[in-house]
């Protein structure tokens, strides 16, 4: 191997002096170079410095824009911090790093209407994801069921049957069955028009259509109306299970022509999982591409799937698996690490707490159930045995992530605080992945100053909230009542103690 080789393969090239090349670097130098780059933790060129996202406060709606902390560089986490301290806040734009203006913003309407009122799709929490790379901490986007981004109007991307290729990086471990989280090629009109009017790298355990090798989840391609695991809507043995927290995913395809591949982000080389022809059913050989651009949703806006992404990019031309294999080297090299998903008052594993509201006027009021509805009562040390127990929650590992929290009635045993319909409940583990995941929160600093804000881990722009007395997960000024952004931050702050039980 020629020097130069060696130092692409390390995600370097020689300018005067060597320097970090990023993965467009890359991409350019094999011929291919990037139409749309987005990320929300790092530039993806070594000389880019301009803007990586845009967040939006709840406190005043007021935006500012993250760039990276120097060129070529991580994200400025600490900035968007201080813009949002004693506040929520919403990722509102991934800025497209090619100079093409690819950005991603809202997820419009489409066939599948979205889940809020106007059909427009919900915009992720800023704090949801947040990881380090080489210990600089940075955020991710966490897609909830109902969240999604888009452009309908990209520039360069592939159309018809040109070649395209695309990567993303994303968190192994969030994921569901739901469609469709994907990233890449869709229809610009947000309506699905057919066999191979899609090609986007899709993420999850759907098994309507392609599977891989065991209960997935799998790396395919959404080519609409399938994901294909291979050259049928079939299975793909040689298609595994993905297990590592972080993921690249890569899709390319070509005319007649078409691949996945798929590593652990963190260490190691790039495998392939197929490559050969186009799906066998009608419509997929030529492809019919449409080059808008989607993330965590389906061509025709369909909301369901959950996961996270950390990058990804799309490409002109049909990408080398050398040049595949030089960028999967420099996602090593970056150093994707996880961080804490909690702050605040640290919470003890095993131990009895109770929650009280800090709410003027409230100040006597702690989470309780009656039966199971979730909702807050007056409770002191006088008060009935009763009471204090449905008062009172042990703090147990997070039962769909064990890095935050879930909380066991004292007084019903094996029964959980979860999120139903935005609605908190006490119910039974049923031992199912969506009752672990409703029923896991992540505590951190309170909103107000007091105590603890405690927020959904799957759906981390939610808290707990109480609301005329009953007790919801709400987001900040979002669709319903209980989403007022009126006293939001003295609502969902809580003094947490020893439990009264």
């Amino acid at each position: 191997m020629s020097l130069r080789a060696s130092v692409l393969a390390l995600g370097l090239v020689a300018t005067g002096s060597i320097v970090a090349a990023g993965p467009c670097d890359l991409y350019s130098s094999g011929g291919t170079p990037c139409v749309a780059a987005h990320s929300t933790t790092r530039a993806l060129y070594s000389a880019y410095s301009g803007s990586l996202y845009q967040v939006r406060r709840g406190s005043d709606n007021t935006t500012t824009t993250i760039t990276p902390l120097s060129a070529g560089g991580v994200a400025n986490a600490a900035a968007q911090d201080s813009f949002c301290a004693s506040t929520t806040c919403l990722i509102t734009i991934i800025y497209d790093q090619s100079g093409r203006g690819n950005h991603l913003t809202q997820a419009p309407p489409g066939g599948f209407r979205g889940p809020e009122s106007n059909g427009y799709d919900n915009l992720a929490s800023a704090i949801g994801a947040p990881v380090t790379l080489n210990g600089q901490k940075a955020y991710g986007v966490f897609v909830s069921p109902g969240t999604g981004y888009r452009n309908n109007a990209a520039s360069g991307t592939a159309t018809g049957d040109a070649a395209e290729g695309m990567y993303a990086i994303l968190d192994g471990t969030h994921y569901n069955g739901g469609c469709c989280f994907d990233y890449g090629n869709a229809e610009t009109s947000s309506l699905d028009t057919g066999n191979g009017h899609m090609e986007a790298i899709y993420f999850g355990d759907n098994t309507v259509w392609g599977t891989g090798s065991g209960s997935g989840p799998w790396i395919m391609a959404d080519l609409e109306n399938g994901l294909f695991s291979g050259i049928s809507a079939g299975n793909n043995a040689g298609d595994p299970s993905i297990s590592s927290r972080f993921v690249t995913a890569v899709v390319k395809g070509g005319p007649n022509q078409w691949a996945i591949r798929g590593a652990n982000a963190a260490s190691g080389s790039l495998s392939t999982y197929y490559n050969g022809a186009r799906p066998s059913p009608s419509g997929y050989n030529p492809m019919s591409k449409e080059g808008a651009i989607i993330l965590g949703i389906g061509g025709d806006n369909s909301v369901g799937a959950q996961g996270t992404f950390y990058e990804g990019v799309m490409t002109s031309g049909y990408p080398s698996d050398a040049t595949e294999n030089s960028v999967q080297a420099n996602i090593v090299a970056a150093g994707y690490a996880t961080i804490s998903l909690t702050s605040g008052p640290a919470l003890s594993v095993g131990s009895s707490i109770s929650l009280r509201a800090t709410t003027a006027g409230y100040t006597t009021r702690y989470l309780a159930h009656t039966g199971a509805t979730m909702n807050t009562q007056v409770v002191s040390s006088s008060s009935s045995t009763a009471l204090k127990q449905q008062a009172s929650w042990t703090v147990r590992a997070g039962l769909g992530n064990s890095a935050c929290f879930s909380f066991e009635s004292r007084d019903t045993a094996g029964s959980y605080i979860r999120h139903y319909n935005f609605e908190l409940q006490l119910n039974a583990n049923d031992g199912t992945k969506q009752f672990h995941e409703d029923a896991t929160f992540c505590p951190q600093a309170g909103l107000n100053g007091q105590g603890n804000a405690i927020r959904s881990w799957s759906y981390p722009t939610r808290y707990f909230r109480h609301y005329n007395n009953v007790a919801y997960a709400a987001s900040n000024g979002g669709v319903h009542t209980f989403d007022a952004a009126a006293s939001f931050n003295d609502d969902v702050s809580w003094v947490i103690s020893t439990g009264f039980a």
